[in-house]
């Protein structure tokens, strides 16, 4: 059955920009009769199931049901190894031994062919002599996807349709794990996800992702993307910005209608004295008049 997907990584409690989005992402599956999923993309060292539970009340709380069992990524290592393994088969990958700092370096290097933050090739065309030297050195390699600059076009409800180049990104961590780009692509395509739903945070990534699910032979899905939330200093909504969690709303005295009405306001669901109930906002939902600027939430 076709599927909308929330897919947050349980290492930390979710604050409002994440219920923000996952409300959006309720939103978009449920207008179009689609099955709403959850997936924990708990394969960050830094998850811990405390937090899953907590993410899980969370939506329960402001009544986003899902559909069938939470998908845990850190159950299905072997299905990325499978096709990191269709990846190399093919050619269309490099070990990659440079490190985080090198690779800003490089980037900030001037006469650089590569887009900002993309990586610039330095470990492409190594020669096997130039790789077991840094084998020697102890470096442990990362793993690239050979992309060579290919350019991918990408459709969002919100934003329209774009074309981006995709850099040689990272597969396989260097600590052995599989990275995100490579995970996000091959679950959704488990999971009959159509139309991945995210902050506009990870825009960048979908070019990669996009261009991935081609070279797995996998279906592309649309996307649509829904713009962060600021706290009133302009930066990205965190910790230090206060009562940012369902929890800290409860705690100042609102309750979780409360909390998803605020959230339905921001996104122009809502006006004052709506009925702000999950079916209500259903029939209001139109995810090509969503706002395309931040919301900043000033406490």
């Amino acid at each position: 059955m076709p599927a909308g997907r929330y897919a947050p990584s349980p290492t930390g409690l979710l604050h409002l920009g994440n219920l923000r989005t996952a409300l959006v992402a309720w939103l978009a599956a449920r207008r179009d009769g689609s099955a709403f999923r959850l997936r924990s993309d708990d394969l960050d060292p830094a998850a811990r199931p405390e937090f899953e539970a907590e993410q899980l009340a969370d939506l329960a709380a402001l009544g986003l049901e899902w559909d069938g069992p939470v998908v845990r990524q850190s159950q299905r290592r072997p299905r990325y190894e499978e096709a990191i393994a269709t990846l190399v088969e093919a050619g269309a990958t490099y070990p990659c031994y440079c490190t985080r700092s090198e690779i800003r370096e490089a980037t900030r290097a001037p006469h650089g062919e590569a887009p900002d933050g993309a990586y610039p090739g330095t470990c492409r065309d190594l020669t096997d002599a130039e790789r077991a030297g840094r084998e020697r050195d102890g470096r442990p390699p990362a793993l690239r996807l050979r992309a060579d600059g290919v350019t991918q076009g990408v459709v969002d409800h919100n934003l329209g349709r774009t074309i981006g180049v995709v850099d040689d990104f990272v597969l396989r961590r260097n600590d052995g794990l599989p990275a995100y780009n490579l995970t996000t692509v091959v679950d959704d395509a488990a999971m009959d996800v159509e139309e991945v739903v995210r902050g506009d945070d990870l825009w960048s990534s979908t070019p990669r992702q996009a261009y991935l699910a081609t070279m797995l032979g996998l279906p592309v899905p649309a996307y649509l993307h829904v713009p962060l939330v600021l706290g009133p200093d302009g930066a990205r909504l965190a910790k230090r910005h206060g009562a940012v969690t369902l929890a800290d709303r409860l705690a100042a005295g609102e309750s979780p209608d409360d909390v998803r009405a605020r959230l339905a306001a921001s996104l122009g669901l809502v006006g004052a004295g709506d009925d702000a109930s999950p079916g209500a906002l259903l029939t209001r939902f139109d995810p090509g008049r969503l706002p395309r600027e931040p919301w900043t939430f000033d406490g």
